[in-house]
This record gives C-alpha cells, structure tokens and sequence, in this order.
C-alpha cells in the first residue's frame, strides 16, 4: 500500500532520470523521462511508484513486483522483472530514503504565530517561524530562521535553537542549546533537574541544585516521550547527528560523541560518557559514571555495570564480551539439560 496522502502527501513527480542521481545509483531499464509520484512496498507499490528490496529474505516478491522502479544492489538486478526499472546501488536502504524524502518532502514551516500562542515580547523569532497553537516561548528564548513549535509545545526562558528546528507538540524544553535542524517528536523533555539528591544524617533527602544545561549538536534528532535531564554542574551533551529512538532516559552530565544510536527504552545514569557512533541497543541500562568508546554496541535488555573499550560489542546483565555471554550461556545449557537430552 502507498503513503496515505492525508497524512504523507507528495510533492512534484520527478522523472526516472532524477530519481537514480538521487539514490545516487545507476539507472538500468526504463524510459528515464519516465514519472514517478510516490514510493511503496515490494508487495504493494504501483506502477508510478518507486520501491526498494535490500533484505534478501523478500527476495521472492521481486518476480511479482508491480512497481514501475525498484531500487537495489547489483547483484539482484538480473531479476527484476520486465516493465519494472532498476536503480543499482551499494546502498539501497539509503538510496530508497533519498527519493522517498524527494517525493514525500517534510512540509515547510507556515510562517506565523497562531492566535492562541504566547510568545513573550523579549523572545526573538528569526524569519520564517511557525509557533503552533497554545505553544509558548518565554523571554529570552531565541529561534533561528525557519523553525517550527508545534501545539503546547514549551521553549522556556533563555533556550536558544537553532536555524530549522522542528519541536513537536507538548515538547518542554528548559536550559538547553541546541544546533540546527534538531528534531523533537512530541512529548520530548528536555532540561528538566537531574535526579540528583544528598542524604541528611537523619535519613531525608535534600535536592542537590542542577545547575547545567543541556547541549544539542546539529541534526540531532529525539524521539516522543524521552527524557533529557540537564547537568549538575557541567552539561548534558548529546553530540552532532546522535539518534535518541521513543521512551529513552539520558541522565545528568550525560555525554555522547556523534552520530550515537540510543533505542527505545534505553536508561543512561548520570555521568556517563558515549565515544562516536556507539550504539545501544533497546531496554540496555548504563550505570552511572562508566565510559564507552568509539563505536562499542550493547545488545538489548544488557545491564552494562563496567567501561566498554572502543569497538567492543557486549551482551547479557551483567554486560560481558559478546563472545564470553554466548559462551557462557551454551555451557550453562548443557549443565542442566536432562540425561539423554540436547543442550
């Protein structure tokens, strides 16, 4: 089934031609001023439709494909069917995902602030803004050129964001910086106190004051309902082109290099430091204070307890070496499997 154009509407039609330099693929077959207006699945796209078959366990729907252009990678392009083009690429998930942003564009900011939103006289908005209904945007605040604050979005006092932020609706953002082009899906918190508290000699807690920011790189992009806490001292840093998935928790000081992937329900403590391009995988929790180097992977639901050198991947709670847990855990089968049994 194509894209609902109630909700995913397209953009102009763009010719076969255009599509390939797009994927940045090589075109085989096809009239390449052919036209396209949208994209689909394997199974479901239509003959103005551009689709893509990267997982080889679909290969067999390529024979009955009815989509007038499939993109994929060289060595399944002898089996595309007649009437259907071909788009070559190394890289068809990515090449798919150019055209399908070409035919199915985000919608452009409509300049303006709703009648019912509440923007303070000492904010500064550059050109181009959208402020949605009911949102508000305290003094100080100050948005870049084409940014769009969806409805009872929050941008409090002093938050600075840069040029073609998208924050969606009931966002709340407090003490926090941010690069350009940042995506918030709705309900995002951002800036709010680090659970971070002392002990008084007769057991009470007492709230430590949680006097940081929270520091967004360009293009970082979060989604709904996660939770960014400020820092206490330092900052909470999230570094350029990072990807935070639903339902995730960062801590207070919390740093992560670039372009990191954080899955759903993913919780990091306080303090914790994230090299470039580590990924973690969902429901994994980090404890507090722990370093992960570059391009480490956790597997999902591991309880991570210790630093993680660069490039290693772990699994299990307690986390161990991916090798040692599957180890592990196939000599533990068979100390209980039954006599006569296999593990």
């Amino acid at each position: 089934m194509a894209a609902d154009p109630r909700f995913h509407p397209a953009g102009p039609p763009l010719t076969l031609a255009e599509l390939a330099e797009a994927a940045g693929g090589e075109l085989r077959g096809g009239d390449p001023a052919r036209r396209f207006s949208g994209v689909g699945p394997l199974d479901g796209a239509g003959p103005e439709e551009v689709t893509f078959l990267e997982n080889r366990r679909y290969a067999a729907q390529l024979a009955t494909t009815r989509a007038g252009a499939v993109v994929l990678a060289p060595d399944l392009a002898p089996r595309v069917p007649d009437g259907t083009a071909a788009i070559v690429t190394p890289n068809a998930y990515l090449g798919f995902a150019r055209i399908a942003a070409r035919l199915h564009p985000a919608p452009p900011p409509r300049p303006g602030i709703h009648p019912t939103a509440l923007v303070d006289p000492g904010a500064k908005l550059g050109e181009g803004c959208e402020i949605g209904p009911f949102a508000v945007v305290e003094a100080g605040a100050g948005l870049g050129a084409g940014c769009v604050v969806g409805a009872h979005a929050v941008i409090g006092a002093g938050v600075q964001l840069g040029e073609g932020c998208r924050i969606g609706a009931h966002c709340t953002l407090s003490h926090c910086i941010a690069g350009r082009r940042v995506t918030l899906a709705p309900g995002v918190r951002i800036g709010q106190e680090g659970f971070g508290f002392a002990v008084t000699p007769e057991g009470r807690f007492e709230t430590v004051p949680q006097l940081g920011r929270v520091i967004l790189g360009d293009f970082v992009e979060v989604g709904a309902n996660s939770c960014i806490d400020r820092g206490s001292q330092g900052d909470t840093v999230i570094g350029p082109g990072s990807r935070l998935d639903n339902l995730v928790q960062i801590g207070h000081n919390v740093r992560t290099g670039q372009a990191c992937v954080i899955v759903a329900q993913v919780g990091i403590a306080g303090s914790v430091t994230l090299g470039n391009g580590v990924q973690l995988a969902g429901q994994s929790g980090i404890a507090g204070h722990l370093h992960l180097g570059d391009r480490a992977r956790v597997g999902a639901q591991s309880g991570v307890m210790n630093d993680v050198p660069a490039g290693s991947d772990v699994v299990g709670s307690p986390a161990w070496p991916a090798r040692e847990t599957l180890r592990a855990m196939a000599a533990l089968r068979r100390l209980v499997a039954k006599p006569g049994k296999g593990a």
